[in-house]
C-alpha cells in the first residue's frame, strides 16, 4: 500500500490510455518549443544607443554648496518644480576608484525628477570631454547595496518559510528572469516577432518552472497543459482584440523611440506584454484547480466526473472574482501617472476611456481576465478526467502508490474447500456520550 502525501500529487499506477495522450501532448510542446528557442535565439550584439562621447561614473557627495537660484521673468522665484527637490548651488563629489579618486565639482540636479542629494550619498554621475574639459551631472543614486539587502531578506524569508519548496521557487525564478533577460528581450531587439518571441519564452519558462517548483507528476502535467492552452488562447484573443481596436502600441515616447530608433513591431510588442503579464496569474489558476481536483477525488473517491468537475469550477469561481480585482489593480497602479495626466486635462469621460493608452490597459486586462476564466474550465475538466481515469486502477492523483501489482491467481488454482458464512454482525451499543470539556478553565 502506498503513503499519501497532501502536496507531492505523487503518481500512482497510472492507465496508459491516460499517460500515453498526455505525454505526447508534452513532448510535442517541448519539441516546438527547444526548436523554436533555436530558431529564435538572438546572435550577434545588440544594437547600444548610449552616445559614445557620453560615460558613466560613480562616487560619492562631500559636500554641498547652496546659492540662490536665478529669478524668472516676471515672478520672484523659479516655478513649481523647475528648481527640483535641491535648489541651487553645487556639489563635491570624490569619484569611484576606477577613476583615482578624484575630486570634482558639479551643479545640483535641478528640474523634475532630480534625485534629492545631500553630503555622504552614493551617486550616479555621466561626463561628457570637449576641448574646454570635462562636464560632470548627478543623474541618479547607487542604490545596489539596498537592493542586495532586499534581495536576501527575500531569498531568507522564500527558504524559511516555504524550505526546499522555496528553494526550488526560488531557482525558478532565476530561469524566469534569464529566460526573460538573455532570450527574450534581446530576440526582440534583434527584429524577431515580439508574441511570438513572447509565448515560446513563456512556453520555455512554464515547462520548467512548473516541474521544478510543483514536482513531476501528473497534477503538475494537467496544470502545465491547462496553461499552454490558456496561453496561446489568451495571444489569440489579444492580436484580435489590437486589430479591432486599431492599437498601434505606440502610444507614448518611450514607445515611439523604440519604434523607430530599433525597428520593433510596437504592436506585437504589446501582445507580448499581455502574454508575460498573464503568465504568472495562468499558473497560478491552472496549478490550483488541478490540486482543487486531485484533492476532491481523494476525499470523495465515490465522486464522478460532473461532480469533480463542478464541485472544482466553484472554486475557481471564486478564485477568479479575486484574480480580477488583482489584474485590473495592478495594471491601474502601473498607469496611475498616466491617469492623473489625463485627469488633469478636464477631458470628458467617453475621450479618456478611448484615448489609445487608456485602451490598451483596458484591453490588456479584459484579456488576460478572459484568459484566466478560459484556464479554469480547461485544467479542471483535463483534471476531473484524469481522477475518473485513474480511479478504474485504484489510484487517485495525489496518492502515491507501489508500481507492482499483486500476482494474479488463475480461476483454475484457487481452492475448492466449503466456504464459512460469516458469523452474524450485531450492532454496537450506543456508547454514552462523553462530557465536553471546556476549552478554558478559570480559576
Amino acid at each position: 500500500m502506498g503513503v499519501h502525501h497532501h502536496g507531492s500529487d505523487a503518481s500512482g499506477t497510472i492507465p496508459k490510455a491516460m499517460v500515453r495522450p498526455m505525454v505526447a501532448v508534452l513532448a510535442f510542446a517541448a519539441l516546438i518549443t527547444i526548436v523554436a528557442l533555436v530558431w529564435l535565439w538572438p546572435t550577434g550584439d545588440v544594437k547600444q544607443d548610449q552616445n559614445p562621447g557620453e560615460k558613466r561614473t560613480t562616487g560619492t557627495i562631500t559636500a554641498i554648496s547652496k546659492t540662490k537660484c536665478p529669478e524668472y521673468p516676471g515672478s520672484d522665484e523659479a516655478p513649481p518644480g523647475m528648481s527640483g527637490p535641491n535648489g541651487c548651488g553645487t556639489a563635491s563629489v570624490t569619484l569611484s576608484s576606477k577613476d583615482n579618486r578624484k575630486r570634482i565639482k558639479t551643479e545640483l540636479p535641478t528640474g523634475p525628477g532630480a534625485p534629492k542629494v545631500k553630503k555622504g550619498d552614493e551617486v550616479v554621475l555621466i561626463y561628457t570631454s570637449d576641448v574646454s574639459g570635462e562636464h560632470f551631472q548627478i543623474i541618479d543614486h547607487q542604490r545596489g547595496n539596498q537592493l542586495w539587502i532586499l534581495g536576501i531578506a527575500f531569498a531568507v524569508a522564500v527558504i524559511a518559510f516555504g524550505r526546499l519548496r522555496g528553494l526550488s521557487a526560488l531557482v525558478g525564478l532565476i530561469f524566469t528572469f534569464g529566460v526573460l533577460l538573455l532570450f527574450v528581450v534581446p530576440a526582440i531587439l534583434a527584429g524577431e516577432s515580439p508574441l511570438l518571441t513572447a509565448i515560446v519564452g513563456s512556453a520555455a519558462i512554464m515547462l520548467v518552472v512548473l516541474y521544478l517548483t510543483h514536482g513531476f507528476n501528473v497534477s503538475t502535467s494537467i496544470a502545465l497543459i491547462g496553461t499552454l492552452s490558456s496561453l496561446a488562447l489568451t495571444g489569440l484573443m489579444a492580436a484580435l482584440a489590437a486589430s479591432a481596436a486599431h492599437l498601434t502600441g505606440i502610444a507614448e515616447e518611450s514607445s515611439m523611440y523604440l519604434g523607430m530608433m530599433h525597428g520593433v513591431d510596437m504592436r506585437g510588442l504589446l501582445l507580448a506584454g499581455i502574454i508575460i503579464g498573464s503568465l504568472g496569474v495562468l499558473d497560478d489558476v491552472t496549478v490550483t484547480q488541478a490540486a482543487t481536483v486531485s484533492e476532491l477525488a481523494h476525499a470523495n473517491p465515490a465522486y464522478r466526473f460532473r461532480q469533480l468537475y463542478q464541485a472544482s469550477t466553484r472554486v475557481g469561481r471564486a478564485h477568479i472574482a479575486s484574480v480580477i480585482n488583482t489584474i485590473v489593480l495592478a495594471y491601474a497602479g502601473a498607469s496611475l501617472p498616466l491617469l492623473l495626466l489625463i485627469a488633469a486635462g478636464d477631458q470628458p469621460l467617453g475621450e479618456v476611456l478611448t484615448n489609445q493608452l487608456i485602451a490598451q490597459e483596458l484591453i490588456r486586462s479584459i484579456v488576460s481576465t478572459l484568459g484566466l476564466i478560459a484556464a479554469v474550465p480547461i485544467t479542471t475538466a483535463l483534471a476531473a478526467m484524469a481522477a475518473t481515469r485513474f480511479r478504474a486502477t485504484g489510484a487517485v492523483p495525489g496518492e502515491q502508490q507501489n508500481i507492482e501489482e499483486e500476482p494474479h491467481v488463475p480461476m483454475a488454482a484457487a481452492p475448492t474447500e466449503r466456504i464459512a458464512m460469516p458469523a452474524p454482525v450485531r450492532a454496537p451499543r450506543p456508547r454514552p456520550e462523553a462530557k465536553e470539556k471546556p476549552l478554558f478553565r478559570y480559576e
